[in-house]
């Protein structure tokens, strides 16, 4: 996990981290040097609210709730994943969080997924940095040493679902009209072998394949059904029953749990830092073909015409 950990901050967000960054190292909790961000930490419940995403950490109890408050649908914009990178360094670092449950601070979303205006009619360049950002996201989250519970509270299609799944353990709302699943075909894109991947290691490999070449959402039923979920719940009873539940992953000392998460996810980990910038090359690669951006034109316009 270390080493995942070190190559991951190799490749990191750091252009986009400059001013953030202070020039010192920090060895943190975990043994891991990293590069210290400005967390001023001095009482026992801890907010910070950025534009995008908004932090409460009770150092009581060890848990951070991080609610993502980017409107209309809390899609992943390159802005929404620099600004997770931040928090999710600072998290880390702090001696006194334990637990992270991530979920929505709006009505009906989770998340909407990867923001298609970063993939649509954008540079290389920009879309090399988008990916980047998007590796980064998974990286930081699938390896993270602290207990992650996804507190699902609305729809969560690709991308969002992707978010969920690299959580330790997923709670949602128990309401037929939300859905979630990595639904990527139906936007003529694809989802990289490291989505694959997550999504295999979680329900199997012959639910991921039917799942993901026919682009499936699932109901909260549905999903829990195969294990895409783990527990289901009323909708107000999503987060306290997050926060219910870090009790359970509490009671295990976090040296036991923490090995025991790195010798199942580090293969997978260092799957993708091994092929982190082929990956970059074949998503630019394939994302600036004009028949897919034709794709994203469309599927863009059919949007238009569904809110009209």
């Amino acid at each position: 996990m270390a080493t995942a950990l070190r190559q991951s901050a190799k490749y990191g967000l750091l252009g986009r981290l400059a001013p953030f960054v202070v020039p010192a190292s920090f060895h943190g909790r975990n043994g891991i040097d990293r590069i210290a961000l400005p967390y001023l930490m001095s009482n026992k419940r801890h907010s910070s609210s950025g534009t995008k995403i908004k932090v409460d950490l009770d150092s009581n109890t060890g848990i951070a709730v991080m609610r993502f408050q980017s409107p209309p649908v809390n899609s992943l914009s390159l802005d929404f994943l620099t600004e997770f990178a931040i928090n999710m360094e600072k998290l880390e670092m702090d001696k006194s969080c334990r637990g992270l449950i991530v979920t929505s601070a709006l009505p009906k979303i989770f998340s909407a997924g990867l923001d298609i205006l970063e993939m649509y009619g954008k540079s290389p360049e920009h879309c090399g940095e988008f990916w980047k950002a998007v590796q980064e996201m998974w990286l930081k989250l699938y390896s993270s040493n602290m207990v992650t519970v996804a507190a699902v509270n609305g729809s969560s299609p690709a991308g969002g679902c992707l978010m969920a799944l690299t959580c330790d353990y997923r709670i949602m709302a128990d309401n037929p009209r939300y859905a979630i699943g990595l639904n990527e075909t139906q936007l003529g894109i694809v989802a990289p072998f490291w989505f694959k991947d997550t999504m295999a290691k979680t329900v199997g490999h012959r639910t991921t394949e039917l799942a993901l070449q026919l682009g499936l959402l699932y109901s909260p039923q549905d999903a829990l059904r195969i294990g895409l979920v783990d527990q289901l719940v009323p909708e107000e009873e999503v987060v306290s029953t997050a926060t219910e539940t870090m009790a359970k992953w509490f009671a295990i000392p976090d040296h036991a749990r923490q090995i025991t998460k790195s010798m199942m996810r580090k293969p997978t980990i260092d799957n993708l830092v091994s092929k982190r910038e082929s990956d970059i090359k074949n998503f630019v690669s394939f994302i600036t073909r004009d028949s897919i951006q034709k794709s994203l034109r469309m599927y863009m316009e059919s949007l238009r015409k569904r809110k009209a």
